[in-house]
């Protein structure tokens, strides 16, 4: 949900990432455009021959592949920069290697927001690739018009599967209950610290607030966030949801119904405005707890393991850069999952799909997730990668990857609900309301609240 994202690879690495969007951090799919592009998509679904439907005849099972026949899979991703680009390339030859025949084309988006609309222009032209990166939310919108394939069938064959994190898991699912995605680049969140600043770890949202006030002077704010605002809610309000659920409330229900006025939400916003009125919370767009650390002028940078690089590049060896997991609220620990699936397009040939899922399921083998994860600072799916050499050499280095890997069975990520893009956007405005002084907490989230039960 967190600060961070210039290019592709910043994009991939937000703790708000799960609803991306360019140039800020999550899609808000709002008005015409949204309204076009789902009947774009309901167009191209009523003349597909796929199976998307997920009916229970058999069109849904898995398609064999011949390693024989030659084929071509296209792969629509926003791994198109840095790290993230060398490491997925590395997994297309690696997957080459193996599989002669299969030839994999990366299509290459800057960023989040052009991999959303291109995509749809895709598939609302028929001309759809055989696989993409997508959040939740989108997949909902492609499943809704029968464009992608239902993957419960291929979960179980997969012998890696079991064997994934719960949280990692649930996010394959929609609202539905099935399958609908394969899992690709996964984070949680945690805390980064000026160590000579802050010595000890806060343990608790108590601690983290008493430290923050007591090390904020002399020019130092201890931290600093983004919420974002309508069109793209940013990093503050990733955590703002992280704080909720610490408190007792989740922000969403499971459905994707608002919970703004629940009490845990309403005190996790006077949190956010107590440390503020303190001076000890700034709120700026852009990447700036990540800028105020590596300056000096911030004690903290709460966000993705995947900033860790970023993170520590903008630290330049000036201090030693503390890294722990999140403190924990009265309700005890709380994260939130981020990161996208893969789905796999409904128009796609039988052998295309066969390919494709041969992909797919190589991507996820521990071996690959180590790899993967070593090179990225995402998190491998499940703890089977943590034995493979790669990241055990990355555990040596950072003891801190282990807990958060841990984490991956019980973070939470936002519901796989169209609105809740756009709910999340009138969230970030409340945050914005309350932190400036033009509303107290209770009512910003209240009219708020309103206005997101509103959107149907």
């Amino acid at each position: 949900m967190n600060a961070m994202r210039r290019t592709s690879a910043r994009t991939a690495h937000s703790i708000s990432s799960r609803i991306a969007s360019a140039p800020t951090r999550r899609t808000v799919l709002a008005g015409a455009a949204a309204s076009a592009s789902a009947l774009a998509l309901a167009a191209c679904s009523s003349g597909s021959s796929g199976s998307g439907d997920g009916d229970d005849s058999g069109s849904d099972a898995v398609p064999s592949f011949d390693p024989d026949a030659k084929t071509t899979i296209t792969f629509m991703h926003a791994m198109a920069s840095g790290d993230q680009k060398t490491a997925l390339e590395k997994i297309v030859s690696d997957f080459g290697k193996d599989h002669p025949n299969v030839t994999i084309e990366l299509q290459d988006q800057p960023d989040y927001g052009t991999l959303q609309t291109k995509t749809k222009a895709q598939v609302g032209a028929g001309s759809a690739p055989t696989i993409a990166q997508a959040y939740g939310n989108w997949a909902s919108e492609y499943a809704d018009s029968k464009v992608i394939v239902p993957l419960d069938a291929y979960a179980k064959a997969n012998e890696d599967y079991a064997d994934f994190a719960e949280a990692v898991k649930k996010d394959m699912q929609l609202t539905d209950g099935k399958i609908w995605m394969w899992p690709f680049n996964k984070s949680v969140v945690v805390v980064y610290r000026n160590a000579e600043m802050v010595k000890e770890e806060p343990k608790t949202w108590d601690d983290f607030a008493k430290v923050s006030k007591d090390v904020s002077k002399d020019g130092v704010v201890a931290l600093s966030i983004d919420p974002g605002s309508a069109k793209g809610p940013a990093g503050g309000t990733a955590l703002y949801e992280i704080l909720a659920e610490s408190m007792g409330s989740t922000v969403f229900a499971d459905d994707g119904t608002p919970q703004f006025s629940e009490d845990g939400c309403v005190k996790a916003l006077e949190y956010l405005v107590d440390l503020k009125d303190a001076g000890a919370l700034a709120i700026a767009s852009g990447y700036p707890g990540q800028e105020a650390l590596g300056a000096e002028k911030g004690a903290f940078d709460v966000s993705s393991v995947a900033s860790f690089p970023f993170n520590e590049q903008a630290v330049g060896g000036k201090f030693e850069m503390g890294v722990s997991a999140l403190p924990e609220g009265p309700s005890g620990a709380a994260n939130q999952l981020a990161g996208t699936n893969i789905v796999l397009f409904a128009d796609a040939s039988d052998q295309e799909r066969a390919a494709a899922w041969e992909f797919m399921q190589f991507i996820t083998t521990p071996e690959q997730q180590a790899s993967w994860a070593a090179a990225t600072g995402y998190l491998p799916v499940s703890s089977a990668s943590l034995e493979q050499d790669a990241m055990k050499k990355v555990v040596e280095e950072r003891p801190w990857i282990t807990d958060a890997v841990k984490q991956l069975d019980t973070a939470r990520a936002l519901p796989p609900v169209t609105s809740v893009t756009e709910a999340s956007g009138l969230l970030s405005v409340a945050l914005q309301d309350a932190l400036q002084g033009k509303a107290k907490p209770a009512d910003a989230l209240a009219d708020a609240q309103k206005k997101a039960e509103a959107l149907g």
